[in-house]
């Protein structure tokens, strides 16, 4: 009897150890983001939820047409046609392709950018708008002052790579936030697939790149990104607890991690939001990790280690630098051949 006493004993531990386990497993999984640069934001009050350098600048991507669209509707009717320029339909970039000659009108232009992401459907309306795309940049660079995008810079239309050309996951919330202003641009980034007709009697049936449209229900709406240079990028919209929450992701190594970093980074957002945990800023270049808080002003800066049982010594961290700046003297030579 003791001994029946004793493994059940044994058994219950057992249980218990495991559950901890994967509760802990579960828990590091959860908000293992391998980004450079991700942030989720309040979109009431405007505070950083949780960040990973959230003000980093990096590429962006087709993240980019969003501030494209906007300005385009700012000045084009929606009904008003746009043919096709031998510039936009030579624009490299995903598939349907656009030709030239063919005509589109406004609408089914901002469908094709939006959702499926297509560089020629940005260009065209680049061009109807200022006549051409460089004019058009210009305006974008003046749009994204105004809404307090400060470490954002264009020099196109599509988000191709370009040199100067860059954001930062933060400035992409402001942007989020004022493309949701915009009825026609919620509309098509929440929208799974739509069929475009050219006014030469063409049919596109495209499917947004957004796949979270198919796996979550509280999502508002986002948009993709993609180059070689700048990884996979992602800006989205989502309802939380009632909130409106904006989270942005530049440069995941790929397209299913983009998509399980966002879902982590809502979890995160509503672990702040219900009380669960503080606000976190993290800042791995400094290796520093800011927790943020609505109450105080106080903002504590905790050291992290990547090794507990050895000492940081001013040897090391000078081999730190001169490895951060040959990596980044390098990284600048392959980018100048990425397209």
């Amino acid at each position: 009897m003791q001994k029946l006493k004793g493994l059940v004993l044994n058994v219950k531990n057992f249980i218990f150890c495991i559950s901890v386990l994967l509760t802990y497993t579960a828990t590091a999984y959860c908000f293992d983001i391998d980004a450079p640069s991700a942030v989720a934001v309040d979109a009431q009050t405007g505070k950083i939820l949780y960040g990973i350098n959230p003000h980093t600048k990096l590429p962006p991507a087709s993240t980019t047409k969003l501030v494209t669209v906007m300005i385009a509707l700012d000045n084009l009717d929606l009904e008003q046609k746009v043919i096709i320029s031998k510039k936009s339909a030579m624009t490299p970039g995903v598939t349907p392709r656009l030709i030239k000659g063919e005509a589109y009108k406004v609408r089914d232009l901002v469908y094709l950018a939006l959702m499926r992401s297509v560089n020629a459907a940005a260009v065209a309306l680049a061009e109807a708008t200022a006549g051409s795309e460089a004019n058009f940049v210009k305006l974008m660079n003046s749009k994204v002052q105004k809404i307090g995008a400060k470490d954002t810079r264009f020099v196109n239309s599509s988000g191709l790579p370009g040199r100067g050309q860059y954001t930062t996951v933060y400035d992409l919330t402001k942007i989020m936030s004022h493309a949701l202003e915009y009825p026609l641009i919620k509309e098509a980034i929440h929208t799974r697939v739509y069929l475009i007709r050219s006014l030469n009697g063409k049919k596109h049936f495209i499917q947004n790149t957004n796949q979270l449209l198919w796996e979550e229900d509280n999502i508002i709406g986002g948009k993709t990104g993609y180059t070689r240079t700048a990884r996979h990028c992602f800006v989205s919209a989502y309802k939380v607890r009632g909130r409106l929450v904006y989270t942005a992701i530049l440069g995941d190594p790929n397209r299913e991690k983009l998509w399980k970093d966002t879902q982590q980074l809502v979890v995160k957002a509503e672990d702040v939001l219900t009380g669960k945990e503080e606000p976190m800023v993290k800042l791995s270049e400094e290796k520093m990790s800011v927790p943020v808080s609505y109450k105080t002003n106080k903002n504590h800066i905790k050291k992290i280690r990547t090794d507990k049982n050895k000492k940081t010594t001013k040897t090391d961290k000078n081999k730190v630098k001169k490895t951060s700046k040959n990596k980044r003297v390098k990284n600048a030579k392959n980018n100048k051949s990425t397209i």
